[in-house]
């Protein structure tokens, strides 16, 4: 294998277990890109380059001896709200971050798969908004046109596994901060189970709605990372039957009842499908029907989801500014969304948690006429960087429901989904859609999002930034 950084994850590991690569060879290649698209891209807080190749050094010597684990070697990268051992954990904040004690649990358990964490990606301040961009780290750019975002809030995580940085990358998703990136970065991005990868040492972020996913450029390698970083601490509030998701890859799905809604959610502000991205979905759900799916128009009934899902946001964002080591530092929206769940954080939040079980009998009975809902991943193609980063709190807020308003629900419910592209529009933009199922339905929604890949074969284009000439080789 020669080292190029359009090898997946799975290849990588493959490689590496053969002796055809090394782990320093891939670990190298990966730090050359990462430094060399740092001034466009700007995919990453924290590079760890010296304690990379250390660990890579580490990893050969492994591989030399005969030992074999499922990411021996592989350079993977995280997402600046989970902890690394000695680095910061801003979650994308100004100020002075003390290093961190111990790996969170996920990072944990990619290590004890054999994972090099080559570095931390960029986020949104406390991973509120759809967007890579703030005063702590500048902006994260989009690899399909740089002149847009990524998304967020695992807007650097998605940039750099589009860019063939990492092969995969782990990201959180508490509003679609995994799957919308993933839609505007022509991503697979999984959003597991609640409690599948461990938040740990917050086993309740932002108050069980925010759970770790992975991105990837394939199913099988979203899939992989899955598996390698599932599990949970043994102070975990949420711990889910363990499962193989990987499993589900190329497993023949059957013939299933496919329920296509196109209805945003009811919420306080206006949303509007724009008619290009439906026409993308559209053509998705064209797609599964040829495959033998039977596809209909049906809406969950979601009812008003959003009254739960604030006072836990919230709630969870006054949580973290608590913690702050300068609150002055803090972005005006930060603070007030702060003060809000000050207000909501006791009865309105209780109220919130109690209304979990209901939705979960009312929405789970939809599921017992459809197997997997579709749905956008957004109601609009990439913003422009700077269109929203500089606006007020309202005004935010309503830019990030119009443009954003199909994943959040599936945070309250704890439920797995699955983005997977959709294709492109305007300037060559990509857009997604996302597969959303019940509790424990990850095999499901991977081995019909693998179906899909392998009629569309979206992961063998690749952006611009990273075109075959520019590869480093």
């Amino acid at each position: 294998m020669t080292p190029d950084h359009a090898a997946g994850l799975a290849e990588s590991a493959r490689a590496l277990a053969a002796g055809e690569v090394t782990s320093r060879a891939l670990v190298e290649l990966a730090l050359t890109r990462i430094e060399a698209t740092q001034p466009t891209l700007n995919a990453f807080r924290v590079v760890r380059a010296e304690a990379a190749l250390a660990e890579a050094d580490a990893a050969d010597r492994e591989l030399a001896a005969g030992v074999r684990r499922p990411l021996l070697g592989v350079p993977v990268a995280v997402k600046d709200d989970m902890d690394v051992a000695g680095e910061p954990t801003a979650f994308g904040c100004r100020g002075e971050f003390p290093p961190a004690a111990a790996d969170g649990e996920a990072v944990r358990r990619l290590r004890a798969a054999g994972a090099v964490i080559v570095g931390k990606t960029n986020t949104c301040e406390l991973g509120q908004w759809p967007f890579t961009e703030g005063p702590a780290f500048g902006e994260t750019r989009n690899p399909w046109h740089t002149g847009h975002t990524p998304g967020g809030s695992s807007g650097g995580s998605a940039a750099a596994v589009a860019a063939g940085l990492v092969p995969a990358a782990l990201g959180s998703d508490g509003a679609g901060s995994v799957r919308i990136p993933a839609a505007w970065t022509h991503l697979i991005g999984i959003k597991p189970q609640r409690g599948r990868i461990s938040t740990w040492p917050r086993g309740e972020a932002f108050h069980g709605i925010t759970v770790n996913g992975t991105l990837a450029r394939t199913v099988a390698d979203a899939a992989l990372l899955l598996d390698a970083a599932g599990g949970n601490h043994a102070r975990d509030p949420h711990r889910p039957p363990a499962i193989t998701v990987s499993e589900a890859v190329g497993r023949d799905p059957g013939r299933l009842r496919v329920a296509l809604s196109l209805k945003p959610p009811f919420t306080a502000v206006p949303a509007r499908l724009r008619p290009e991205v439906r026409t993308r979905v559209l053509e998705l759900a064209e797609r599964l029907a040829a495959l033998g799916h039977t596809v209909e128009e049906a809406d969950p009934p979601y009812g008003q989801i959003g009254l739960t899902f604030v006072p836990r946001a919230t709630a969870g964002i006054a949580d973290y500014v608590r913690e702050a080591p300068d609150q002055a530092l803090l972005d005006p929206r930060t603070r007030g969304a702060a003060r809000l769940g000050r207000l909501l954080g006791g009865a309105p939040l209780r109220a919130a948690r109690r209304a979990e079980a209901v939705l979960h009998r009312r929405i789970g009975a939809f599921f017992d006429s459809y197997d997997v809902l579709l749905t956008p991943t957004t109601a609009a193609p990439p913003p422009a960087i700077g269109a929203l980063s500089g606006l007020g709190g309202l005004a935010t807020d309503r830019a990030m429901i119009a443009a954003c308003p199909y994943a959040w629900p599936w945070n309250v419910l704890g439920w797995p989904g699955v983005n997977v592209p959709a294709g492109f529009v305007g300037e060559g933009l990509p857009v997604g859609a996302q597969l959303l199922g019940p509790a424990a339905g990850e095999p499901l929604l991977v081995s019909v999002a693998a179906q899909l890949e392998s009629e569309l074969r979206w992961h063998e284009l690749w952006p611009p930034v990273a075109e075959p000439d520019a590869r480093v080789v």
